[in-house]
């Protein structure tokens, strides 16, 4: 199965993604990573465009194609990147479930934006005004939303989990967790 993570920077979504990841045994496959490889490569500088969607939804495919589950993580802004991900799980013959991380309290999403740390060398992180600016459509079709606000990380894991059983979509690993 592909599960698609989006939202805007400081929602929550790495965090999200690596411990759905490690909790069902997924391929955690991040954009901003992708990204600042292209970058380091000296092949481009930020932003880097399309490019970095563009390799992920080949590796997603590739790595769904070998039957492993793949949680395609990155702010995920426009329709044509998530139906450009759909289209990938559709070419791999996958269910896919989209998920919209979003922070609904203006406040701690600010500090998390303001406050977090770099985790990848060199990326550079937008700041809060750069978060508020950024081009981002709305979602247009059914998709579960997740709000980190005011919970911790395992509660937003365990929301996911949840919808993914309750779906269906659970990859076996989760079951058994």
């Amino acid at each position: 199965m592909l599960i698609v993570i989006g939202g805007l920077p400081g929602t929550g979504k790495t965090t999200l993604a690596r411990l759905a990841a490690a909790r069902i045994g997924a391929v955690h496959l991040r954009i901003d990573t992708i990204e600042q490889a292209i970058v380091r490569s000296g092949l481009a500088q930020h932003p880097v465009g399309p490019t970095g969607y563009v390799i992920g939804y080949a590796l997603a495919e590739e790595h769904l194609r070998q039957g492993l589950t793949v949680i395609a993580e990155s702010v995920n802004p426009m329709a044509v990147t998530r139906d450009s991900w759909q289209s990938a799980g559709t070419r791999a013959a996958v269910p896919v479930v989209e998920v919209e991380v979003i922070c609904s309290d203006p406040a701690e999403h600010r500090q998390r934006v303001t406050t977090r740390s770099i985790d990848i060398p060199d990326l550079p992180l937008p700041d809060w005004q750069q978060v508020l600016n950024r081009d981002y459509e709305p979602w247009n079709r059914e998709h579960l939303v997740i709000d980190t606000a005011g919970q911790d990380p395992q509660q937003s894991l365990a929301l996911l989990l949840h919808h993914l059983d309750r779906s269906g979509g659970m990859p076996t690993e989760a079951t058994e967790a």
